[in-house]
């Protein structure tokens, strides 16, 4: 996405925030592609029969997001920030629904990005995940929220940066740092 096209798409964001529904018209179809992206990237990760489909989860998000009032969009980095983290959601609660109360102990492997922070071979469960990132928040908000726009969100250092209202600098030593810990956290080692 070329430089004028974000700010066309931050523009209609802020836009739509500012109650224009025309905005919406003109923006869903650009933001498509990219919760698509998004969706294909947390769906890839998940089991093959996995309930949810990638068009259920974009579609989800999507209502979710439509029905949002009073929420004022900074840029796109903050739009697709809050889509990864609100899909992450609807993963953990499918999640724990299929987990139920007779199942506790039946967890599915989810398959994390390589170059994140764990292994293939140890991956963890959404929920585990989840659980680690919610630990982590308590003691570092920030570095929680990095993790969800970096590998969540899919969002560069500079995006992230902006969202948050901090260096590139920050985002890349806070990002090293929130790895090593929920590594840590998740495989215990």
């Amino acid at each position: 996405m070329g430089t004028n096209e974000q700010e066309q798409l931050t523009e209609l964001l802020q836009a739509w925030s500012d109650g224009d529904k025309k905005a919406l018209e003109r923006l869903a179809p650009r933001v498509q592609e990219e919760l698509h992206r998004l969706a294909g990237r947390y769906m890839a990760g998940e089991r093959p029969n996995h309930p949810l489909q990638t068009t259920a989860l974009i579609n989800e998000a999507y209502i979710r997001l439509i029905g949002w009032k009073n929420v004022k969009w900074q840029n796109r980095a903050h739009f697709f920030g809050v889509s990864a983290r609100l899909m992450r959601r609807i993963l953990v609660d499918a999640a724990r629904a299929r987990r139920g109360p007779k199942r506790r102990g039946d967890f599915s492997d989810t398959s994390l990005d390589e170059g994140c922070v764990f292994r293939p071979e140890r991956a963890p469960d959404v929920l585990a995940l989840d659980e680690a990132l919610a630990r982590l928040a308590e003691l570092d908000p920030r570095k929680s929220q990095i993790v969800e726009l970096r590998f969540f969100g899919g969002l560069n250092e500079v995006e992230t940066g902006l969202v948050l209202g901090v260096s590139e600098r920050t985002v890349r030593k806070d990002w090293k740092l929130a790895k090593a810990w929920l590594y840590r956290e998740i495989t215990g080692e």
